[in-house]
């Protein structure tokens, strides 16, 4: 069997396994990305597309370039939630705007932009196998036209997406790596491209409507005739069927009749925490294969673009120093979990409050809410609110209120979770006792909601 030997290995070729690859070629390190798509689809990814407020991603590419090729709509102004019990159209407005991407343009200019700075591009490549020697992983065996080869490396950097196959073949038993994960603390997604032959009113704005089973349909307007439209359910809940509700959903609008569909596609993603640690001697997850994700809406591309960049510095610094352990590469799970960490783990909180409740019963609060109040509250919390506005808040949730303060007890609880993954320790050695303050706050959580335990 043929042996390669790099400094790094990537596997998967997405956001955060191409910022990853490009960290590391940009430092003067070998580097091989294997992506097991051939070159002609690699970087057509199912994604929302969309990408909330400002986001500055490592420069590590070429941005400019990046956004020129592949930012198709900068103008999103608005969060817009359709109720499809009454029908009535509530438009959050965001500080800053966001935007839409054409998703397979921006990852065909990722992988552009990883081959210019000297990563070596394996496409046809099928990770099969986690080589370790002990604890510590060393490489990948990979195959490529019924050609079998083992790719040694000093770091492996595990960019394979959601239930990456490389940790279940890996042994993480013996090492802090998050091991408690499952096929539940999923969704499953399916998404079309759509051409229709009229602008669409809402071209400033990304469209939620709520769906059975904790979901919800999307309309991401990457032009004003070209939309992004998809769904998902939490494989916690009973299956969907995506295609069928989708194509329902399209009949009763009126902006679809005549449309052509130019791309199908369909994938899974995390909605669940990011990994407690997502770290083993000589490897790190990053993107979608450490939930990397957020847990109500399902966005990743910046955070995975973050991830794969820390992570590569991490490992550029541990391999310059001769040491690859957990300890070594701790530093990059701290970075994640102090930075965007916190604010997905927090959310996950509310999803776990969410999944106690029909979508009827969930609607009907968003119903009985004033849209100004929904709005204030959001932004600023009750404390933002006028008098007047929470009385007539008051009135109009009558019948709702156990929920409603169920809710502010796990806000209260999120904003605790913060100040927990605020304090992530800068070592290993702390690990466990910094599981055992969040798990408390979870337990609480399930206290609050009735949830049985998610992890």
């Amino acid at each position: 069997m043929p042996t390669e030997s790099f400094d790094v290995v990537v596997v998967g070729g997405g956001t955060a396994g191409t910022f990853a690859a490009a960290t590391v070629a940009d430092a003067g390190l070998d580097v091989v990305l294997l992506e097991r798509k051939p070159e002609s689809e690699a970087g057509h990814i199912a994604c929302g597309d969309a990408i909330k407020g400002k986001s500055t991603f490592p420069d590590v590419i070429d941005r400019d370039y990046l956004k020129e090729e592949a930012f198709t709509n900068e103008n999103i102004q608005y969060a817009r939630f359709e109720n499809p019990q009454t029908e009535e159209v509530l438009e959050i407005p965001f500080d800053e705007a966001g935007a839409v991407v054409d998703r397979r343009r921006y990852g065909e200019v990722l992988l552009e932009e990883v081959d210019r700075l000297g990563v070596d591009m394996r496409y046809d490549t099928v990770v099969q196998d986690v080589r370790q020697d002990g604890e510590q992983v060393i490489g990948v065996t990979a195959t490529k036209n019924s050609t079998t080869t083992e790719y040694d490396a000093s770091v492996v950097i595990d960019a394979a997406g959601a239930m990456s196959i490389l940790q279940d073949q890996a042994d993480f038993s013996e090492t802090t790596f998050d091991t408690k994960v499952n096929y539940q603390q999923f969704c499953s997604a399916y998404r079309e491209i759509i051409e229709v032959e009229e602008p669409v009113e809402y071209e400033d704005s990304i469209v939620f409507m709520p769906t059975e089973e904790l979901g919800y349909l999307w309309y991401f307007p990457r032009t004003e005739t070209t939309i992004n439209a998809g769904l998902g359910f939490q494989m916690n809940k009973p299956p969907m069927q995506l295609v069928d509700v989708l194509k329902e959903d399209l009949s009763n609008r009126s902006e679809f009749e005549n449309a052509t569909v130019i791309d199908k596609l369909g994938a899974a993603l995390p909605t669940r925490r990011p990994y407690d640690s997502a770290v083993a001697p000589g490897y790190a997850a990053v993107g979608d294969a450490a939930a990397h994700v957020n847990p109500a809406t399902g966005g990743g591309i910046p955070g995975a673009a973050k991830a794969g960049h820390w992570a590569a510095e991490a490992a550029i610094e541990a391999i310059e120093d001769g040491d690859v352990s957990e300890s070594a590469l701790w530093e990059y799970n701290q970075r994640v979990m102090t930075d965007f960490g916190k604010r997905f783990a927090a959310i996950d909180l509310y999803n776990i409050w969410a999944g106690t409740y029909s979508v009827e019963e969930l609607t009907s609060i968003v119903t009985a809410l004033p849209g100004q109040a929904l709005i204030d509250a959001l932004g600023t919390g009750a404390a933002g609110m006028s008098l007047g506005l929470k009385l007539e808040t008051l009135g109009r949730t009558f019948g709702h209120w156990r929920t409603l303060y169920s809710l502010y007890q796990v806000h209260q609880e999120a904003q605790s979770l913060k100040e927990v993954y605020e304090d992530y320790p800068d070592s290993p050695a702390d690990f466990d006792r910094w599981q055992s303050r969040r798990d408390e706050i979870y337990d609480r959580v399930y206290d609050i909601t009735g949830a049985d335990p998610k992890y």
